[in-house]
């Protein structure tokens, strides 16, 4: 008698992302350290310099922390009224932010007290920014004006009141100091040049503006607004390049990564999109618990820094290979390795003799129910809460050995309300997964004759019966959408191929004779 061979559970591939180079190399951060703020953080800003601190604008202070630091190393709080944009100058020594006030502040940060306040514009302040000579400070407001302001006479040098609505975004040049661009909630994007009095360069976003983002190169520029994300080309007079759609709510800021070769959004939507900067297409995306207001990566993507409406920071960071190896020297026991390599090296003697010892078979519980023949058992078994939830694989392996046998009639019949239940259950969960979806349509046939003078008896399984229909009137109507735009296609590249003109070959269609032949057996054709 031959022995009893295991239920052979079919291999499916996993429905999950592709593993990528950029999957690997955004998943490689450590568990995020959460920071509480005292309210929502608008604005992240990384120093230029080592040790790189960030500074953290949230309500009416601005902390800054250490590149590893849970507790901030500096605070400044001689704000009346919400902070906006703290930014730090290209040395890393001083400090200039915004405020609800109208009033901007120049911080020393090594310091607590303000080293300048430049009065002027008459609504909050939301944009600030040092220009690349270090000694001119760019101010955008929502009195609809842009100013520059020279930082040691604490003076105003000029104002443009080209916008018709809230400035809410800036960037200066870091290759040419009377450069910078600013964008607002009246959907255009303008380039100045201190130089001249107007603006020298317009585009229209088409949304409310939320962030603006130069390349190094300082070619091409990106903008973020409503749900669109676009790239500008400078260098052809403001010509947009790419458009982008991946977010479904409101873009609120954008990050460079990877020196350069990676571009980051993040939205009220919650996500973090990366995208190449080649194709600009999503090469990785991060999930947060709340809506996204900042963001902002160190050098060398070293740390994510995000700020979130919930008023929490979350800060990741990246994993180094000697951390890992340290820890795993930690873990690792020498006694426990000293057994394993035992007898790893012994080479037997040419007269040895082998003695084999049986290797004990173990099998799963369905199978152990299979060999005696308990069919019924053996379903039951293989749809345990865990089992039929974490590998319902393994159930659909059953099911599948069952109808082999022909006994998968015999082990549905003769259920209870509840095992009858769970049964139903596990077939409305997988009956459109096109991994199982053939397997299951047998088997809830079977169901649907065995139970169908019963149905009515149980509010329970109707409920589910109801909603087994509802699916299955769901995927044929589906289906039929793409039987039409699959002909639709067919219509459209059938009229989009150029016709060949086929040459005529000289065997004639009709009897198969050479067109000489053919004219010379029929005169009469030929003379008509």
């Amino acid at each position: 008698m031959a022995s009893f061979k295991p239920t052979k559970i079919p291999v499916y591939p996993k429905l999950g992302e592709k593993v990528t180079q950029d999957t690997l190399y955004w998943k490689n951060y450590k568990a995020p350290v959460q920071i509480k703020e005292y309210g929502a953080v608008s604005n992240i800003d990384f120093s230029p310099v080592a040790p790189h601190n960030f500074a953290v604008t949230a309500f009416s202070r601005i902390h800054v922390y250490g590149p590893f630091s849970q507790e901030p190393v500096k605070t400044f709080t001689r704000f009346k009224d919400t902070a906006y944009c703290g930014r730090f100058r290209s040395d890393g020594q001083l400090l200039v932010a915004g405020c609800e006030d109208s009033v901007v502040r120049l911080f020393d940060v090594s310091g607590r007290v303000a080293l300048r306040m430049f009065k002027g514009h008459t609504k909050a302040v939301h944009v600030t920014d040092f220009t690349s000579d270090r000694y001119q400070i760019l101010t955008g407001s929502d009195d609809y004006t842009c100013r520059l302001w020279d930082i040691p006479n604490a003076a105003e040098l000029s104002t443009y009141r080209e916008h018709t609505d809230y400035i809410r975004c800036g960037v200066t040049s870091k290759l040419n100091r009377d450069l910078f661009i600013t964008g607002s909630y009246d959907h255009t994007l303008k380039v100045f040049d201190a130089r001249a009095e107007k603006s020298v360069m317009t585009m229209d976003h088409g949304q409310p503006v939320e962030s603006l983002l130069l390349y190094p190169s300082e070619g091409l520029l990106v903008s973020a607004g409503g749900r669109y994300v676009k790239v500008w080309d400078l260098l052809k007079g403001g010509q947009p390049l790419v458009s982008l759609k991946n977010h479904h709510k409101t873009v609120t800021c954008l990050a460079l990564g990877n020196n350069g070769e990676r571009l980051l959004s993040a939205s009220l939507d919650r996500h973090v999109k990366v995208y190449n900067t080649t194709t600009y297409k999503v090469v990785h995306n991060f999930d947060y618990a709340a809506a996204i207001l900042s963001l902002a990566l160190a050098p060398d993507d070293e740390s994510i820094v995000v700020g979130m409406t919930n008023s929490i920071l979350s800060i990741k960071h990246r994993k180094h290979t000697e951390e890992s190896k340290e820890i795993m020297s930690q873990q690792r026991r020498r006694p426990s390795y000293r057994v394993f390599v035992k007898g790893k090296n012994f080479v037997p003697k040419p007269d040895d003799y082998l003695v084999s010892k049986p290797v004990k078979e173990h099998l799963a519980k369905y199978d152990r129910e299979l060999k005696k023949f308990n069919v019924s058992k053996a379903l039951d078994a293989s749809l345990e809460i865990w089992l039929r939830k974490k590998k319902p694989e393994i159930t659909v392996g059953v099911i599948k050995e069952l109808d082999r046998r022909g006994t998968l009639k015999n082990a549905l019949a003769g259920r209870d309300e509840e095992q009858l239940s769970q049964l139903l259950h596990f077939v409305i969960g997988n009956i459109v997964d096109t991994r199982f979806a053939p397997i299951i349509l047998t088997a809830a046939e079977m169901i649907l004759d065995i139970y169908k003078s019963v149905i009515g008896q149980s509010a329970l399984i109707d409920q589910q019966l109801l909603r087994l229909q509802n699916i299955l009137e769901s995927e044929i109507n589906l289906e039929q959408e793409l039987l039409e735009v699959l002909g639709m296609l067919d219509t459209m590249f059938a009229t989009s191929v150029t016709r060949k003109e086929v040459p005529y070959s000289d065997v004639g269609r009709s009897n198969g004779l050479a067109q000489g032949e053919a004219s010379s057996s029929r005169p009469e054709l030929q003379a008509t």
